[in-house]
């Protein structure tokens, strides 16, 4: 019988378990020793600020292959929150992997992506101002995405992929509690199941087109989950209820860590966990997954609202100063309703350190949700810029039998 490697059991363990409560007592403690009094605050109250966080360290052979340990800290998949941009993540992955899975000459990411409109609410897209052409592909979608978290490009790439496709691929790798249901527009349930005719032209000539489709799964909403005292609606009226979530976008952290680990080192998860992508691709998503919006020409984007750190939380957010050219923080965050999420790797360059790092926490003194009152400034980012460091100051002083090299990621820099 062939001998299962270990990451590979312990990747399996962690993605099909249970939704129970989960914390290590090294990640706990290392914490709790270094936190500030503020820190403390909020650690004192995981029902209100519903924190969770996961720390994977990495560690290499003599072959440079990377093992994988990883620590929780109050992390429960049962315990929502909402990820908000988080699932633009996966959704550019796909949106990379259907394009090789259409089999069409001539059609690749940087092919004008063209999108009309079938059904009420939807937008039709014919021109990208903030394109070197002038045109909307796949490709710059995939960059708005990961330099400043855009919703129109995620948008238009979760038409793309389709809803019921964006499942039937994610459930058949493994994330049977992922769910991706809306779109960041106003659109009710039926809209949202109903996507966008595509078209991909080049030269002038048609490559490819999709017709407008529907999504028909069916979805489990028997788990009603209601979050604050109060909230605003549509038409900005203050409702003295919870807002439902039910039917919201739902993607647990751990699922989260393991997708962003599948697309960093797809060798490191099972053949049928990792995406279907080319090494262009893979150089294409490090290269915009660690990107400042000050290295892009197009778009082109003011760094006084786009600061080095607007999309990196862990260890940069609070002071949004530069980050340092030796550290890469190859991430995805998202923030909604009072939820702040990151998904990082960081990588220090000068130092040869490396380690994953995954949290969200909830900051929403008033308990009304829609009023854009939360407390992101004062309590959330400095939240996660002090964990980072707490596990960054670790990790520099963490003795590791080999030394990482770190060729791979300090080339798409």
């Amino acid at each position: 019988m062939p001998r299962i490697p270990l990451t590979i059991i312990a990747t399996l363990l962690y993605l099909w378990a249970g939704g129970q409560a989960r914390t290590d007592t090294l990640l706990e403690k290392l914490i709790r020793q270094h936190a500030s009094a503020a820190l403390q605050h909020t650690l004192q109250y995981p029902d209100s600020f519903r924190y969770q966080l996961m720390y994977t360290q990495i560690d290499r052979d003599k072959h440079n292959r990377p093992h994988f340990r990883h620590y929780y800290f109050n992390v429960d998949r049962n315990n929502y929150f909402n990820p908000a941009s988080m699932v633009k993540m996966p959704i550019a992955a796909l949106a990379l992997e259907k394009l090789h899975e259409l089999h069409k000459r001539g059609l690749d990411m940087n092919t004008p992506m063209l999108t009309d409109s079938a059904y009420p609410g939807q937008v039709k897209v014919y021109s990208d101002t903030t394109a070197q052409n002038g045109m909307p592909s796949v490709a710059h979608y995939v960059k708005k995405i990961f330099l400043v978290s855009d919703n129109n490009a995620y948008n238009r790439l979760y038409e793309f992929v389709g809803m019921q496709s964006i499942h039937e691929k994610l459930w058949d790798r493994g994330y049977k509690d992922v769910r991706i249901v809306r779109r960041f527009m106003p659109l009710d349930e039926d809209g949202n199941r109903h996507t966008n005719p595509v078209r991909f032209v080049k030269n002038g000539k048609e490559v490819f087109a999709q017709q407008a489709d529907y999504c028909s799964l069916p979805f489990d909403f028997s788990k009603q989950i209601l979050i604050g005292n109060a909230h605003l609606n549509r038409r900005d009226s203050l409702i003295n209820a919870p807002l439902d979530f039910t039917k919201h976008n739902n993607f647990p952290i751990e699922d989260i860590q393991h997708m962003l680990q599948s697309l960093l080192f797809p060798e490191s998860v099972p053949k049928k966990q990792r995406f279907k992508l080319t090494k262009e691709d893979y150089r294409f998503l490090y290269h915009y997954m660690s990107a400042k919006p000050r290295e892009s020409d197009f778009p082109k984007y003011d760094t006084i609202q786009y600061f080095d750190s607007f999309t990196k939380f862990f260890m940069f957010k609070a002071g949004q100063g530069k980050i340092p050219p030796h550290i890469r923080v190859f991430n995805k965050t998202g923030w909604a309703f009072g939820f702040l999420t990151d998904a990082a790797y960081i990588v220090d360059f000068k130092n040869n350190v490396e380690f994953m790092l995954t949290g969200t926490v909830y900051v929403n003194r008033d308990g009304i949700l829609n009023d854009d009152r939360y407390e992101y400034e004062t309590e959330g980012y400095p939240f996660f810029k002090e964990i980072g460091n707490i596990i960054y100051q670790y990790e520099l002083e963490r003795k590791r039998a080999y030394t990482p090299n770190l060729e791979k990621f300090a080339a798409v820099r």
